[in-house]
C-alpha cells in the first residue's frame, strides 16, 4: 500500500490500522482510518449530519485496503469504535 493513501488527506496525519466489526456487512477484515480528532473531514462532519439528517454523528476518514478506494466511518462519540484500532504504531505495516 503506498504512504499516501496511509495519510489522511484531510488533516495529513497517519492512518490506523482498524479491525473492522464482526457484525459489519463490510467483507474486509480491516479498513485504515483516521482518527484525530482535529481533523477537518472528521469536525465537519458534526455539523454536515445534524443538518442533513439530524443526527448527532460524524464520520472519520478511512481507506479500504481491498481497492485503495475513500471511504467513511460513521460515529457517534469521539471514542466511538477506537477499541478497534489494532496498530497504534502509526505507520507500521501489519
Amino acid at each position: 500500500m503506498s504512504d499516501t493513501s496511509r495519510t489522511c488527506p484531510h488533516c495529513g496525519s497517519r492512518l490506523k490500522r482498524w479491525r473492522v466489526p464482526e457484525e459489519a456487512t463490510w467483507d474486509e477484515e480491516f479498513f485504515y482510518v483516521c482518527f484525530d480528532d482535529d481533523c477537518t473531514y472528521y469536525k465537519s462532519g458534526w455539523d454536515w449530519m445534524k443538518q442533513q439528517y439530524n443526527q448527532q454523528a460524524s464520520y472519520r476518514y478511512a481507506v479500504n485496503p481491498s481497492n485503495n478506494a475513500a471511504m467513511m466511518i460513521p460515529v457517534w462519540s469521539s471514542t466511538a469504535t477506537r477499541e478497534m484500532i489494532e496498530d497504534d504504531a502509526e505507520g507500521d505495516e501489519q
